[in-house]
């Protein structure tokens, strides 16, 4: 009987959290292997064979589109991919497929990047450098008033029905306080929040690999993710 188990090289970061939830959510067969990025297990040559930016999560389908084994890197086209191959979390109609690609690239290019940065500055940049506190919780505030305005026009992120944008989105939004926010402030996603948090394999995608995780504190690790060893060509 040909193996269907997936490899996902993961951490449990909010990218992480992502592919977790969705593998759950398709009740699909998976192996997580920790890619621990504090100690530089995202530099080691067969991590970097199939993800050469370096960044988790990475899987490996050993039954590909045409039965051959796939490795596939960013999250974002993870959740693509494993919507297409279950039929699950991704509409085929056109439009609403559109509806919920474009909130799936919010995701991939402000929610991100964007609450990375203030979780960041906030906690873990060597100076407190008001600046880049305050430009980046402002916009965290900005990115949550879009969401929260989005939320009053539809049950879920990109329409009526739960998808790939609300398992991209909602990781990234554990973290809140963090970042400088108060859910009282945004009704609508609160309640969205809390209605996401409950489903089962929700709860179940953010407790894989989560009992491997430390506090950030040494300044070795510091410097594998945010100094010049982050940088160096490989």
């Amino acid at each position: 009987m040909p193996d269907t188990t997936i490899d996902v090289y993961s951490w449990p970061t909010p990218n992480g959290h992502k592919v977790h939830i969705m593998l759950e959510e398709c009740a699909l067969p998976y192996r997580a292997h920790p890619i621990n990025i504090g100690k530089g297990d995202q530099f080691d040559p067969a991590f970097l064979a199939i993800s050469p930016n370096n960044k988790i999560p990475a899987i490996t389908d050993p039954q590909g589109p045409d039965g051959r084994p796939i490795s596939l890197f960013e999250s974002g086209a993870i959740l693509v991919y494993l919507a297409g191959k279950t039929g699950k979390f991704l509409p085929t109609g056109d439009r609403e497929r559109y509806a919920v690609l474009q909130w799936l690239m919010f995701q991939m290019g402000s929610v991100g990047p964007m609450l990375g940065q203030a979780h960041h500055f906030r906690l873990y940049a060597p100076e407190k450098l008001p600046y880049a506190i305050d430009r980046y919780t402002n916009e965290a505030r900005r990115i949550y008033g879009v969401i929260d305005k989005q939320l009053g026009r539809s049950r879920f992120i990109a329409g009526a029905d739960y998808s790939i944008a609300d398992i991209a989105i909602f990781p990234w939004l554990r973290s809140w306080k963090n970042q400088g926010i108060d859910l009282d402030d945004y009704p609508k996603l609160k309640h969205w929040f809390e209605g996401i948090d409950a489903r089962p394999a929700v709860q179940r995608g953010v407790k894989v690999l989560a009992d491997l995780r430390k506090p950030l504190t040494d300044d070795k690790s510091r410097d594998i993710l945010f100094g010049k060893s982050q940088f160096e060509r490989r």
